[in-house]
């Protein structure tokens, strides 16, 4: 049972191992991973820049809440390095420090050993690989409402409804699933005070927008819209593309589709495995989710541009790690429940490798002819950022060696237990399933 929390020494080699790969995968991240400021984070970075500079605000579409947190970052770049070379890394501190704050939030709550894999999966088994080397905003909004609905549901102070909102106020269209959480929190608590988080975080992005634009209802999206190709619904503006059509691209797209990408949600928590309020942060994370996912259904740009994966679901892999996480450690599972826990895993893993080594390789095809045959990259499995590593080889320079080798501890790290209970749950089966049928003696002519 993973609700009894266990205390432990620093003898315990599991702590000194997880502990040691944790710290090790942080490394590896920082000085192995290809940092860029690209797409519209260049934009992120510009309005930045000319705030400290000229002190003019940025008429740019895009949130400026989660780049203001990286000031301290340009400012040391006028020390060493560049403010460029600091601003490309900002998702990374962020990153750490939302490592940190699970730990500090779950380390009472459950089993220390589930938490250490928790960060364990979300460093090298998730979406986070890729998404930390960017100046997107992302990181930002997934890990201040990922820690900030756990710390809602452990019961700490209400406070950290600010964080949610800090986060969903950075990435606007992250009110749906803002939506979404507050109704499941005002059902089950019978609260009418839960819809003013609502109105809070509607407020802070109607004032935003007042400040940059002059209008609390302009977001300076209007009219955005991609190039028109032979796709039927391409070229048109806002939330023009058919809900259905973008629900199952971003799900089950080879290229885009969350379930390839987050594989850990399609894995069971048994209730009696945690305790009722990490099971509650689950279900409110799992909320949060849905509500991203019914918003971006409709958006033009429901696939997040040129990037590698399904951009606006980072979100994702928080909740998909603590699955994989609680279902690794759980030794009260059926073979078919650990069979697609080892495959998840191996999915995860390979998710992790995709992002930080090859990213967009081998695929400028899909930029050709105005983004023509950009949607080869979201539908199909050759096209995938996922799968084209199989198709085109790309030379590894040290550093992806290096990544690799890291991945490759923390997988078979994880999965030798998994491996010897399936070995023993494999046997177990065939005994009986020798014994049922395949005693000869009972056989007849």
């Amino acid at each position: 049972m993973l609700t009894k929390f266990n205390p432990e020494t620093k003898a315990d080699r599991s702590v000194i191992i997880e502990s040691g790969l944790i710290f090790l995968g942080i490394l590896t991240l920082f000085f192995m991973s290809p940092y860029k400021i690209v797409g519209d984070g260049v934009s992120r970075f510009y309005a930045i820049s000319e705030l400290l500079t000229q002190g003019t605000i940025s008429d740019m579409p895009y949130s400026m809440i989660g780049p203001l947190f990286s000031v301290p970052l340009w400012l040391l770049g006028k020390l060493y390095k560049s403010s460029a070379w600091w601003c490309a890394r900002y998702n990374f501190f962020v990153f750490c420090g939302g490592l940190f704050l699970f730990y500090r939030l779950l380390r009472n709550h459950v089993d220390r050993s589930v938490v250490r894999k928790f960060l364990l999966i979300l460093i090298a088994a998730s979406m986070f690989s890729q998404h930390v080397t960017t100046y997107y905003g992302e990181v930002f909004s997934a890990l201040l409402v990922g820690a900030g609905i756990l710390a809602i549901a452990l019961k700490y102070s209400y406070r950290w409804w600010g964080v949610v909102i800090l986060g969903v106020a950075n990435t606007p269209a992250a009110v749906a699933g803002l939506v979404m959480l507050v109704l499941k929190q005002a059902i089950a608590k019978k609260r009418w005070r839960y819809f003013m988080v609502l109105v809070a975080a509607v407020g802070i992005i109607c004032v935003e927008l007042w400040i940059r634009h002059g209008d609390p209802f302009t977001s300076g999206y209007a009219g955005n819209s991609g190039y028109r190709t032979l796709l039927p619904y391409s070229g048109k503006p806002g939330f023009s593309y058919p809900f259905f059509f973008g629900l199952i691209s971003i799900l089950f797209s080879f290229g885009k589709g969350i379930l390839f990408f987050a594989p850990g949600l399609l894995l069971i928590i048994k209730r009696r495995n945690i305790k009722p309020e990490i099971y509650d942060a689950y279900k409110l994370w799992i909320c949060f989710l849905i509500g991203l996912i019914l918003v971006y259904a409709k958006w033009w740009s429901w696939y997040g541009g040129w990037f590698w994966g399904p951009r606006f679901f980072l979100f994702a892999s928080i909740a998909a790690s603590f699955a994989l996480a609680v279902n690794l450690q759980d030794s009260d599972k059926s073979l078919i429940a650990n069979l697609s826990t080892l495959v998840a895993l191996c999915l995860s893993v390979w998710v992790s490798i995709s992002g930080a080594v090859f990213g967009t390789a081998n695929l400028g095809i899909c930029l050709s002819n105005n983004y023509a045959l950009e949607s080869f990259c979201w539908y199909m499995p050759e096209f995938s950022v996922l799968w084209r590593p199989f198709v085109v080889s790309m030379p590894l320079k040290p550093q992806h060696i290096i990544t690799i080798v890291y991945h490759v501890i923390v997988f078979a790290y994880l999965v030798f237990p998994l491996l010897q209970m399936l070995a023993r749950q494999i046997n177990t089966e065939y005994k009986s399933f020798k014994l049922s049928h395949l005693n000869f003696k009972d056989w007849r002519y």
